[in-house]
């Protein structure tokens, strides 16, 4: 390898943000667990007493859309233009891996951001194309977008692309 294929115009790692880290977790955990067992006393207490099994199940299933949600949160997008092309390694919550891999000379990038639902930003060259960012703002997707092409305008400005 020489050292232009070593050469390292973009390389960044995208990942969900998750704002509720551990701790707050188990502290939201904590309060919903305790009001549940509360209201399903008082229920139970005034004869009501299937209200308390739902109170249960209430608690159940937000622990499950937590859990839910922080498995989403192991999602992984690894992008990187060095001499040797583009490369996008995908990490599935799953643990599943898959790549992307062109010649960035002649690679478009586009982003989409409709006025409604997820925006993600299009890659495409040859007739292939990827997408990458869907979980980023907007705001995050357009500055990754605008990095992205510089770091490919730099790349193909130089002599040498060993790809």
């Amino acid at each position: 390898m020489t050292p232009e294929d070593q050469r390292v115009f973009f390389d960044a790692e995208l990942r969900p943000h998750r704002s509720l880290g551990p701790s707050g977790f188990a502290i939201v955990m904590a309060v919903a667990t305790g009001f549940g067992f509360v209201i399903g006393i008082m229920f139970m207490i005034a004869g009501a007493w299937p209200v308390l099994g739902f109170c249960g199940l209430e608690i159940l299933l937000l622990y499950i859309a937590f859990r839910l949600n922080y498995r989403a949160g192991l999602r992984r997008e690894h992008i990187s233009v060095t001499g040797r092309g583009l490369r996008i390694r995908y990490l599935a919550p799953d643990g599943r891996v898959s790549n992307w891999e062109t010649e960035p000379s002649w690679l478009r990038v586009s982003v989409e951001n409709p006025r409604r639902g997820a925006g993600r930003i299009v890659l495409s060259s040859r007739g292939q194309q990827t997408s990458i960012g869907s979980f980023l703002t907007h705001t995050e997707r357009q500055e990754l977008a605008d990095a992205l092409v510089t770091a490919i305008q730099e790349y193909r400005s130089t002599p040498y692309q060993g790809a």
